[in-house]
């Protein structure tokens, strides 16, 4: 109960701040058809997001069958307790002392796709740059003074808020042309873009996993009621053909 308090209280700001930010989102073009985007989302998600938030309602054994990875592939792969494929995604880190370290324990992300949107997800995991000013030394452009370290450093390298010389009404000046990384990542780029647009697809996934089974099943409804409206009509006809 405590931990879930204390996640709901930093949800609440955060939402303010996802509220308040009033600046353009990137498109989430994401498709959770594509097993290969969120088996690679969901092996980002393990190996950098895990370590501090917890997934207490996905189950490993349901994530991997529905992303198509064989239990016993996904256990020497994704799953790093020891425990059996049937428990929860649950971080490691102790909430009292996450709680020290970060200031609020980091929340859990199972439903964070649908508390905060795709587009926004996407954008924030993108919008990191340096800032000496903050303890883990860097902020984040849509999420001011995140209380949250860049762990996904290592693969886009460092990102800096850049500015360029160009004329701007007949005078040169320094515009802000966005974060671009330094170069010492282990992707490009594009590749960085494509890697956070997996792992907003696998956030998507694990926030309501029977989605694509829920539209599939979405069409059978409405061609029943389809058809039942046209019984429906049919037997007010039969009844009211001999009323004057």
């Amino acid at each position: 109960m405590k931990r879930f308090l204390m996640a709901l209280a930093f949800l609440l700001p955060s939402a303010a701040f996802a509220a308040g930010y009033s600046g353009p989102l990137d498109k989430a073009d994401y498709d959770l058809r594509d097993q290969a985007s969120l088996q690679r989302g969901a092996q980002i998600f393990m190996n950098y997001c895990l370590g501090c938030h917890t997934m207490q309602y996905q189950r490993y054994q349901r994530t991997f069958e529905d992303l198509g990875i064989p239990v016993d592939l996904g256990q020497e792969l994704l799953q790093f307790t020891g425990d059996g494929p049937g428990s929860h995604m649950i971080s490691a880190i102790d909430a009292d002392a996450s709680s020290d370290w970060f200031g609020l324990t980091p929340p859990d992300l199972t439903m964070v796709a649908r508390v905060r949107g795709a587009d926004w997800l996407y954008t924030y995991f993108r919008s990191f740059y340096e800032d000496p000013s903050r303890p883990f030394g860097v902020n984040n452009e849509i999420f001011e003074n995140v209380g949250m370290p860049h762990v996904l450093q290592e693969l886009q390298g460092v990102p800096r808020q850049t500015y360029e010389r160009r004329m701007v009404d007949g005078e040169m000046r320094d515009v802000y042309v966005g974060i671009r990384s330094d170069g010492s990542g282990r992707m490009s780029p594009d590749e960085f873009d494509q890697a956070m647009l997996d792992l907003t697809a696998f956030l998507v996934y694990t926030g309501e996993p029977v989605y694509l089974e829920r539209q599939r099943l979405g069409y059978y409804v409405i061609g029943f009621l389809f058809v039942f409206l046209i019984l429906t009509i049919l037997l007010k006809r039969e009844f009211w053909r001999d009323i004057k």
